[in-house]
């Protein structure tokens, strides 16, 4: 059986909604004064921005599970077309510490950020391992379980691993890895890989659906699982935890479950915004964005957090940082645009037809 044909523009706009997300959390960060960093309005901003990263992690597990079917219905071999996206995992940790490597030479960032463990530390590994169990699995149904499984095993396991006290033996670089360590890890492990099999469960689910209709009840379906969970997580948040020592918004596996329930639900959004009459056939920012998201994570923190904008850092109120944050957004759709056409002109006529010449027969249909 083949995959429905095109593109699903649906999860495009999912990710172009994270990129939003994600730079809304780290303009209002960065640029909101002292004054109103204790306000109710600065902390709902910081709780609106926490659903960036794990949107993205969640995101990054549905691509796992559809580009290895992908590849391996052209491969038929499931090992092969597992082994692909690995190495996708694997570009993905290195690309991570050259970000860290491009902020030490831009703004002169502390030796020891070079090995800080951000988001893409912690996806690039995250895809590496999902990748290998949907390879090791022997059917969707197989991976479901063991997407899954996966996924409860970290985020119950995070209070408990957080709290071992040998890894404090550890160095600070790698001890980051597994739980916080202050001032060197955004991201860790625990809980945050968590979300990447999360999403893998989605991915195969969404591949599963051949046809207009099989997809549009599983949209339904994805919207009443998704408010279920989260609405059951935040049931649970309220009873007592069985763990020594868990923080609600750091560890507990009952806010994690309910971020993922969010997002589930948000997939099932996402998808009604695109049957919308003529969505099809207009131009969406939310898409462009969310087709160059790595592009826009890539220079858009340089320039929230780096030396460029240092006169706007903690110099606003907040009604300001949001004003600020809706030009930056515009700015960086305009960036994105642009970025598209520059590649599209390089890979249709550019670069490689002036290299050859425009004397070289057939030159521009090579290039």
């Amino acid at each position: 059986m083949t995959p429905p044909v095109g593109r699903r523009m649906y999860l495009d706009v999912l990710r172009g909604l994270a990129v939003l997300v994600m730079i809304e959390a780290h303009v209002i960060d960065s640029w909101t004064g002292a004054a109103d960093r204790a306000s109710a309005g600065f902390g709902w901003s910081l709780i609106l921005g926490g659903f960036g990263a794990p949107l993205f992690l969640f995101l990054a597990g549905m691509t796992v599970a559809l580009s290895a079917a992908s590849k391996a219905r052209k491969l038929g071999d499931d090992r092969a077309a597992a082994s692909v996206v690995q190495r996708r995992g694997v570009e993905i940790f290195l690309l991570a510490f050259l970000f860290r490597l491009q902020a030490f030479v831009l703004s002169g960032s502390p030796a020891y950020t070079l090995l800080k463990v951000d988001i893409l530390n912690i996806m690039g590994p995250a895809i590496v391992a999902t990748a290998l169990l949907w390879g090791l699995a022997s059917s969707a149904r197989v991976r479901l379980v063991v997407f899954a499984m996966t996924t409860a095993a970290i985020a119950f396991a995070t209070p408990i691993v957080r709290a071992f006290g040998w890894l404090a033996l550890l160095p600070d670089p790698l001890e980051g890895y597994i739980r916080p360590v202050p001032g060197l890890t955004n991201f860790s492990i625990f809980p945050w890989a968590a979300f990447v099999p999360a999403g893998a469960v989605a991915g195969v689910l969404i591949d599963c659906a051949r046809t207009a209709a099989q997809e549009r009840r599983l949209n339904w379906r994805f919207a009443i699982a998704g408010a279920s969970l989260a609405m059951a997580a935040y049931a649970a948040s309220f009873l007592p935890t069985p763990y020594a020592r868990s923080d609600f918004w750091t560890s507990s596996p009952s806010f994690f479950f309910l971020r993922t329930g969010l997002m589930t639900f948000v997939i099932a959004l996402a998808y009604a915004w695109e049957q919308r009459p003529g969505a099809a056939r207009k131009w969406s920012g939310l898409r462009l964005l969310g087709q160059t998201s790595l592009f826009i994570y890539w220079i858009h923190v340089e320039m929230v957090y780096g030396l460029i904008s240092t006169p706007l850092h903690r110099s606003m109120t907040l009604a300001q940082a949001w004003g600020a944050l809706a030009l930056f957004c515009l700015f960086m759709l305009l960036l994105a645009t642009l970025k598209v056409r520059v590649a599209n002109w390089w890979r249709g006529a550019g670069w490689a037809v002036a290299i050859r010449g425009h004397s070289a027969p057939g030159a521009q249909k090579q290039a």
